[in-house]
């Protein structure tokens, strides 16, 4: 059984991505890990090469960052994809790091259902926020799993905004819920970093005339009110990362719904969408 690792990134030093801890994250698991990097003018490609291992291999791709609704993302995971070898694949964001603590359990996921009909692995998200000493406790928005190990078959692909895998004809794949957590530090950088992030990403998604109209309301932080203080460990690539973070964070937690009231509101949401589609339905 032969594993490949992949990942895409364009511009990660500027815009602080965690993407070569993300890269080191997984290497441990992979026979090899194809790397797409974006024509970059940051020492992104630099900073890969460093790492001097044999079994990365990099290729250099010029991004259409024209195409609209994120869909360059998927593109250029593809082209990654499209260079794995392996039996699975294991696909990483460059915000995106996986705790050496569950290197057993995916390793073991990965064997016994090597002969089954499963198609991906899912993972849970665990999504840090300001700082890393806070995640996301809000299950209305943020997403909860994701698929991020596939079967390598060539009707596979990356969807959407590369946030999805699914068959070409745009169906869904047959996965595995596994006991296993990504950590997703996107909202954790330096301020300046994270509203430039913001701003540029906007750009792929929105027409131009929409996405200045949406920048101008944007903030580093427009999601509190749903934290949770961390205290367990980080994964250890990322030590240094977090040793180096030199900014300030006030997480507003005494601002929060207590708990319980919270799980209320997780609880009801789902009711009232159901309800709310039902009577849609109905008038129509």
């Amino acid at each position: 059984m032969k594993i490949s690792g992949f990942t895409i990134v364009r511009n990660g030093l500027f815009y602080a991505y965690p993407f070569k801890e993300a890269i080191l994250s997984i290497l441990p698991l992979c026979d090899e890990m194809i790397v797409n990097v974006g024509r970059s003018d940051d020492g992104t490609f630099e900073i890969i090469s460093s790492i001097n291992d044999k079994k990365i291999k990099i290729i250099e791709s010029n991004w259409n960052m024209s195409l609209k609704d994120g869909k360059v993302l998927s593109e250029e995971t593809n082209k990654a994809l499209n260079e794995c070898s392996g039996d699975w694949c294991f696909y990483i964001q460059s915000d995106e790091v996986l705790h050496e603590k569950y290197y057993d359990t995916v390793r073991r996921e990965m064997k016994i259902n090597f002969d089954k009909n499963i198609e991906g692995l899912r993972f849970k998200y665990k999504h840090f926020y300001g700082s890393y000493d806070y995640y996301q406790d809000n299950y209305r928005k943020w997403y909860i799993r994701e698929v991020r190990i596939i079967r390598k078959n060539n009707n596979i692909v990356s969807w959407g905004d590369a946030m999805d895998f699914r068959h070409k004809d745009g169906s869904k794949l047959s996965y595995k819920d596994i006991d296993a957590e990504i950590y997703h530090y996107g909202w954790v950088r330096p301020p300046d970093k994270l509203l430039q992030k913001r701003k540029d990403f906007e750009r792929l998604y929105s027409s131009d005339e929409s996405a200045e109209k949406n920048i101008k309301q944007f903030q580093n932080y427009d999601d509190l009110g749903n934290l949770k203080k961390f205290d367990e460990t980080h994964p250890a690539v990322m030590k240094d990362r977090i040793r180096e973070s030199n900014w300030n964070f006030n997480g507003q937690l005494e601002k929060q719904y207590p708990d319980w009231l919270r799980k209320i509101f997780i609880f009801i949401n789902p009711i009232t969408k159901r309800f709310r589609v039902s009577q849609i339905k109905k008038q129509n």
